[in-house]
């Protein structure tokens, strides 16, 4: 079989049997062709290469990945496994090369994020350009509201349709591997949804279900949602951030208000209550800075 046609049954393999987003397949395929193109280079033969594929081939592969961070190179490990595992389970290769290479631990350092202050002027700049220029300034006025208020992320942002606005101020969202959770948000980000949806009205031509629009009338694109934000953080006077940071921000601040681990992971749509756990370690810096201010024998 042709490598193309791999790499055709692997992408079908992780977005149609495993549900993965279309961000993540994206992602495990072009590891997986970054793999074959390692492979080509070094043999003449590269379906035959897969077929005697083995540790020492991997490790060299991410070998050549050296000068990237420890998180990338941890992610570049996970998606080749992944890739090693299919191959060997559909008989492309005699063994599963992959099972014993192991990840660098990544770092757990977290992006950085707003404090709750120059969130609320970020949030405040975004309410005043609306409330001045309307039209497409209240659509971003709700998107970084609602980016906030809920801590989603920009992918589910710009999924959300009309249907995921629930009556009671929750979100349903579809999350990572199509897995719905249902998450809260507050009284500003819903009198900012409020306002666009009225200006909404006047802007839906072809996406009739997606929230979020364009200029053109098309469901908003992640890259703009950036765009957007790198134009208000300017205009707020705080530091420069993406979508994820105000994520980041979101789940910090829960944590800080006194906010449960649990409850935080719901929100969040996290499998595991270890990705959770990072966010505490900003609030115990917090903690440990007033400790020393405050306590007399500190």
């Amino acid at each position: 079989m042709s490598i193309d046609r791999i790499l055709a049954d692997y992408e079908h393999e992780l977005a149609v049997r495993r549900g993965l987003s279309e961000h993540t397949v994206t992602a495990y395929v072009n590891e997986a062709r970054s793999l074959v193109d390692f492979l080509e280079q070094h043999s003449d033969d590269v379906a035959g290469s897969l077929e005697y594929l083995e540790l020492a081939d991997l490790r060299s592969w991410l070998a050549s990945h050296h000068g990237h961070s420890r998180a990338s190179m941890a992610r570049h490990s996970a998606a080749i496994r992944s890739f090693s595992a299919w191959l060997y389970k559909n008989e492309y290769t005699k063994i599963d090369a992959g099972r014993r290479l192991k990840s660098p631990r990544a770092d757990n350092e977290l992006p950085q994020i707003l404090t709750e202050a120059q969130a609320k002027k970020l949030l405040d700049t975004a309410e005043q350009r609306a409330q001045d220029e309307g039209g497409m300034a209240v659509r971003d006025w709700a998107m970084l509201e609602m980016l906030y208020a809920s801590g989603i992320r920009v992918s589910e942002l710009v999924g959300l349709n009309t249907a995921s606005l629930r009556p009671d101020s929750t979100l349903r969202v579809l999350g990572k591997g199509n897995k719905e959770r249902i998450v809260p948000y507050g009284r500003p980000a819903r009198e900012a949804m409020m306002q666009w949806l009225t200006v909404r009205q006047d802007v839906v031509k072809h996406d009739k279900d997606a929230v979020f629009l364009g200029e053109a009338g098309k469901r908003i694109d992640p890259r703009m949602v950036r765009t957007v934000l790198d134009r208000l953080t300017a205009l707020a006077g705080v530091p420069r951030v993406g979508p994820h940071a105000l994520r980041h921000s979101a789940a910090t601040h829960l944590l800080n208000g006194g906010s449960d681990l649990r409850s935080v992971q719901e929100v969040l749509g996290h499998s595991s209550l270890g990705t959770t756990q990072r966010y505490t370690h900003v609030s115990a810096e917090r903690l440990r800075a007033a400790f020393g201010q405050a306590h007399p024998r500190a």
